[in-house]
């Protein structure tokens, strides 16, 4: 397996106590994400800090996986559109958000060995109790119109439904291609997808339906087969908001839907005029009425509903171009891993990439800071895998 082995400090020698300290944090930190973003923040900054004491001391060599340097390439591009941006003070305080892709060598580094599927169970468990919560609020507390969604205990259903997106990419991965352990992921299994569906989210929705159709295949072809009758009994014991939210999907009469191809054409015109380096992040709320075609049904937009649209109207085709990049070396990374052994992990990894890239389509989740580092945490676990484990792997 091939790393970037920056050589800045000496060979690690074995576990201390600040490596303890850092890994407990990550875990909390990992934990947190999808309870509290603020905790789960000032955790995570912990963590790096520990981390950044253990190079200091020279007791960790800075590593990262291989598609760490696509990252690099598309931070420098996002920098570069800062500088250029409409306002460059507001794009570079939004830039702030590239500081958790440090999410990637943290978790490469303390997440070793066994640590690794502990962490994937972390984050299982999580999110069954986050899932349970949002259940809570749709039949007890009224959460059950498309102005009110379940949302758990973050501040908005888009970022809870792609977090649940996520985490059912963790179950299907156990329940597919683990040969033990597959009695938690099947207990807690109903209630994610029960949570996800009552969140009345089409893209989170559709992005876990990829998700698991790659997961068949990648175990064997013949499974997929059964997608379409699974889908059918979804539907049909689909509660009437939910199985018409699942039919409006189609319905480009649907004033969503319709916004959603006004804001690409409004992206592709920000593009057309700024194709090197974008409007500059966090823009496109100031210069979307100007781009704004007649049809459009909202006046405003803080992002244009689309990673790829997103990514190049407000950074330019190159940073579009870089994070295509880092798309392409993740998957062809964790498919090595996937043909190497590390299959629960790594399948579930490539499914978070389908269900990300899917959903991405009619949403900038890229653009979410906690589903950012969830993602980034759980497509990094199988590199972490294979590294070698701590020598007190069960601190």
């Amino acid at each position: 397996m091939t790393a970037i082995p920056f050589s800045l400090t000496g060979v690690r020698t074995g576990t201390s106590g600040l490596e303890r300290t850092a890994w407990a944090l990550l875990v909390a930190a990992v934990a947190a994400v999808q309870l509290s973003t603020s905790i789960s923040q000032g955790l995570l900054v912990g963590a790096f800090l520990a981390w950044g004491g253990m190079l200091a001391r020279r007791t960790l060599r800075f590593e990262a996986p291989p598609y760490f340097l696509p990252m690099l390439v598309y931070v420098g591009f996002t920098l570069l559109s800062c500088v250029f941006s409409i306002d460059p003070a507001r794009s570079l305080d939004r830039a702030r958000q590239l500081s958790w892709f440090l999410a990637v060598p943290v978790v490469y580094s303390l997440a070793r060995g066994p640590r690794a599927s502990r962490m994937m169970t972390v984050i299982l468990s999580v999110g069954a109790l986050s899932a349970t919560f949002g259940i809570v609020q749709f039949a007890v507390l009224h959460y059950d119109s498309l102005g009110q969604r379940p949302v758990g205990t973050l501040s908005h259903w888009m970022t809870y439904s792609g977090q649940l997106m996520l985490v059912l990419c963790a179950v299907g991965g156990r329940l597919i291609f683990s040969d033990k352990g597959r009695i938690w992921p099947a207990l807690v299994a109903p209630a994610l997808l029960v949570a996800l569906e009552l969140t009345l989210t089409r893209s989170a929705w559709v992005g876990v339906s990829v998700a698991v159709g790659m997961l068949l295949m990648m175990r064997d072809l013949r499974l997929a087969a059964g997608l379409p009758v699974v889908g059918a009994l979804i539907f049909a014991l689909a509660p009437d908001t939910v199985a018409s939210r699942m039919l409006s999907t189609f319905d480009m009469q649907d004033a969503t839907n319709r916004d959603r191809v006004a804001m690409s054409r409004a992206g592709l015109a920000i593009i057309a005029e700024h194709p090197l380096t974008g409007a500059g992040p966090n823009m496109i709320p100031t210069v979307y009425p100007k781009y704004r075609t007649t049809d459009a049904v909202r006046m405003n937009t803080p992002h244009l509903h689309n990673n790829l649209v997103q990514i190049a109207a407000e950074r330019g085709l190159p940073a579009l171009a870089a994070w295509l990049w880092f798309i392409g070396a993740l998957v062809l990374h964790l498919a090595r891993l996937l043909r190497s052994g590390s299959r629960v992990l790594a399948a579930t990894a490539i499914a978070c990439v389908g269900a990300m890239l899917t959903a991405g389509l009619f949403e900038y989740n890229f653009g979410d800071s906690e589903f950012l580092m969830l993602f980034l945490v759980m497509v990094t676990l199988p590199s972490a895998e294979r590294q070698d484990a701590p020598v007190d792997a069960d601190a």
